[in-house]
């Protein structure tokens, strides 16, 4: 069957950070939770946040190990209640809200690099007729400051569909992250071609769900698995080349 979509991760594949990128955004997040709940008359201490934000990643790394997700207000939720109970119960809808936005928002302020040839591949793929879409798995960071992050670099409208894991409850490498995307795209499994870093979350997971995959391995490490291996975005339009003829 010929391909008729192209589904494309997000970290590690359109964009990249560095591995210090969580300190510096648990940095800003607890600076602003700090301010905004002192000025709410509901201070909690630094130490105690930190404590909020270690209990509730640990409580994100087992959701996540289950290959589920939540929205970020209940990442904040769960570090509120972690922090202080008390202030926790106390927390109205208004201020849940600005300490969404301070706990979603880092990313914008420090963001992550593109990949540069993303726009070119995206363009050449496009105009074959190819149907994109995004599905990738969120951390700390929601997806909706991802497609943010993708329409800075203009590459937001060259895709007809995002998927995200927060938004969906779902995470790879489960293959229903990437089923749930080609029904919205209307497209077959065996017409679709996944490209990402991940040889778990990428590779097994797109094959489980029935894609072809393109692997894309930045420091040249072995295919695991993937049909074709590309040491960048770069060699994307040749790769989905390669795949009609094979």
């Amino acid at each position: 069957m010929g391909i008729q979509a192209i589904t494309v991760d997000f970290w590690g594949t359109l964009f990249f950070d560095g591995p210090r990128s969580d300190d510096r955004y648990r940095r800003q997040r607890l600076a602003e939770f700090e301010t905004i709940l002192a000025g709410a008359g509901l201070p909690i201490s630094r130490a105690a946040l930190e404590r909020g934000y270690e209990a509730s990643g640990a409580w994100l790394a087992r959701l996540w190990s289950a290959h589920r997700d939540v929205p970020v207000e209940e990442h904040v939720r769960a570090l509120l209640a972690a922090a202080d109970p008390k202030v926790a119960a106390r927390v109205d809808a208004p201020l849940l809200a600005a300490l969404v936005d301070a706990y979603a928002r880092p990313a914008l302020l420090v963001p992550p690099t593109v990949d540069p040839a993303a726009p070119r591949a995206l363009e050449a793929l496009a105009a074959r007729g190819y149907r994109l879409a995004v599905v990738s798995n969120t951390m700390r960071t929601p997806g909706r400051v991802l497609r943010t992050l993708l329409a800075r670099q203009g590459l937001l409208a060259r895709f007809a569909h995002t998927t995200f894991s927060d938004e969906v409850g779902v995470r790879k490498p489960d293959p229903a992250i990437f089923r749930q995307t080609l029904a919205a795209l209307g497209v077959e499994p065996a017409a679709a071609v996944h490209v990402g870093d991940d040889p778990v979350l990428d590779v097994a997971g797109a094959r489980a769900a029935g894609l072809r995959v393109v692997q894309v391995t930045a420091r040249g490490e072995p295919a695991t698995g993937a049909d074709v291996t590309i040491a960048s975005l770069e060699g994307l339009p040749e790769a989905i080349a390669t795949l009609e003829r094979g």
